[in-house]
């Protein structure tokens, strides 16, 4: 499928490089890619037929003043704000599903400026932490200025992921023994190999048997590709590089004891909708580049079920 905005790093909607904006908006720490992202998730909200509403998308966007382009001006460039629409849409229905399945427990792990807690049809009961940075948090509750949501109860966690988070998570009132939906959208690719190992183990440690899991992985058996090596370079080159690409999903994410599934996202009627015009030329896009997987957590789960998962790189 086609490449995703880049708004990760290691925050959802957060690259290395942190956004300019006017004179007294405290943008330190918020990056240019998570202002992209939110200026893309405002345009879909206005389309007649937008894959999700995010009238919060407007005010961070207001408040964040201009942002610039992502790098390069391929035809992934073109793609990304439906890649972002059909990748938005697909996980929204996916916790939602977890979380009326049973885990009331939800974890967005690197959250930046996302609203799901609010803007989500969640059943009572549900609490959704949001692990993020200090800087990312400080931006978004200004911008929502004491805003509760309607139905879920909603916690900002300040954690480095990159560091010991898990201590910060279970002090905010995560209860390791329920089921828990969690979430890595737009974070993995940017981390090191040994830090997603690390992360990953971590979500792993603290599932309970029936969490789910949702994440967004960088094929690497496309990493190389015409399609996808020259975005891989402009990212690179603008300070964002992508550097953990994963081959064998599956196999990976078991090795780790959880179940999981690559969605075939050209059986979702809203996604073959979106890229139909690019699927012509491009007939293969829904083998290269992105992946998108959701998992679950089994009753006999273990660290190295099987067999040693393979490297990402």
């Amino acid at each position: 499928m086609p490449m995703p905005l880049p708004d990760h790093t290691p925050s959802q909607d957060a690259g290395p490089r942190a956004a300019s904006a006017g004179a007294g908006t405290p943008l330190d720490g918020v990056s240019e890619t998570a202002v992209w992202t939110v200026r893309m998730r405002a345009h879909e909200s206005g389309r007649a037929d937008a894959l999700f509403q995010d009238p919060l998308a407007a005010e961070f966007l207001a408040s964040a003043g201009p942002a610039g382009a992502p790098p390069g001006s391929g035809v992934l460039q073109k793609v990304l704000p439906d890649w972002l629409a059909v990748r938005t849409r697909f996980f929204d229905d996916h916790l939602i599903a977890a979380a009326r399945s049973g885990c009331r427990q939800v974890v967005v792990l690197g959250a930046g400026l996302d609203t799901r807690a609010y803007r989500l049809d969640w059943p009572a009961g549900t609490h959704v932490f949001e692990v993020d940075l200090p800087a990312v948090h400080a931006f978004k509750e200004q911008v929502l200025a004491g805003r509760t949501p309607d139905v879920a109860r909603r916690t900002a966690v300040a954690a480095d992921l990159a560091g010991d988070w898990q201590e910060a998570l279970l002090a905010a009132g995560f209860d390791p023994g329920r089921p828990t939906a969690w979430l890595c959208e737009g974070l993995l690719f940017y981390l090191a190999p040994e830090a997603v190992e690390r992360l990953v183990d971590t979500v792993s440690e603290l599932s309970a048997p029936g969490s789910s899991l949702g994440a967004e992985c960088l094929n690497a058996d496309a990493a190389d590709s015409p399609f996808v090596k020259p975005w891989l370079e402009a990212l690179s080159g603008s300070g964002t590089p992508w550097v953990w690409h994963l081959a064998d999903a599956e196999h990976w994410w078991g090795g780790h004891g959880w179940q999981a599934r690559v969605a075939d996202l050209i059986e979702l009627p809203y996604a073959v909708e979106r890229f139909a015009p690019y699927l012509e030329a491009f007939p293969t896009l829904d083998k290269e580049s992105m992946i998108l997987v959701t998992a679950t957590r089994p009753a006999d789960s273990g660290q190295g079920v099987g067999s040693t998962p393979p490297h990402g790189r």
